[in-house]
């Protein structure tokens, strides 16, 4: 689940470069499909956040 918690921050950060147009004709096609998280990446990093509590929630250690 960290896994999955480390890829949504690294998605995070690319729809926040891909909105404000810093990463070029990638980030054209990411706001296309993905408009919603290009306007508000910030739902994409709450995800992150939720699945890195979850693996810490089910983790035995």
């Amino acid at each position: 689940m960290y896994f999955v918690a480390a890829a949504l921050v690294v998605l995070a950060g690319l729809f926040y470069a891909a909105g404000n147009n810093e990463i070029g004709d990638l980030g054209v096609e990411m706001c296309r499909y993905g408009s919603t998280f290009c306007d508000s990446p910030i739902y994409v990093l709450v995800g992150a956040v939720l699945a890195g509590l979850w693996g810490a929630f089910v983790s035995i250690r």
